[in-house]
C-alpha cells in the first residue's frame, strides 16, 4: 500500500483531531455541543469545572480546528466546526 504526500498530510491532520479529543474534558465538551451552540458560562456550569479550566480546553480545541467561536455581544459561543464529530462520539461506549 502506498500513501501519497497529500494523503499523509490528511492523516496527520486527522491524528491531531483525535489527539485533541483524547482528553476526557474535551470529549465531554464535544458531547455537550453536539447539535448546538453554547457560551463558555453554559459549558463550565454544565461540566462543573472552573471557568479557567474550560476556557483553556476550548482554546486548544479551537486552535486545532474542532470548534468555531462567534461573539454575541459580551458572550462567546462555541459550536462544532464539523458536525460529523458528534456522530463519531456517538460510536463510543459512553453513558451520555
Amino acid at each position: 500500500m502506498t500513501i501519497d504526500q497529500h494523503n499523509e498530510t490528511a492523516f496527520k491532520e486527522q491524528a491531531l483531531v483525535l489527539r485533541t479529543l483524547g482528553h476526557p474534558v474535551r470529549l465531554r465538551i464535544v458531547v455537550g455541543l453536539s447539535g448546538r451552540c453554547s457560551c463558555v458560562k453554559e459549558i463550565w456550569e454544565c461540566l462543573g469545572l472552573p471557568q479557567a479550566v474550560v476556557s483553556q480546553h476550548l482554546k486548544v480545541m479551537k486552535e486545532n480546528g474542532i470548534l468555531d467561536a462567534r461573539r454575541e455581544g459580551t458572550r462567546v459561543c462555541y459550536s462544532l466546526r464539523n458536525p460529523r464529530l458528534a456522530e463519531m462520539v456517538k460510536l463510543l461506549p459512553l453513558d451520555c
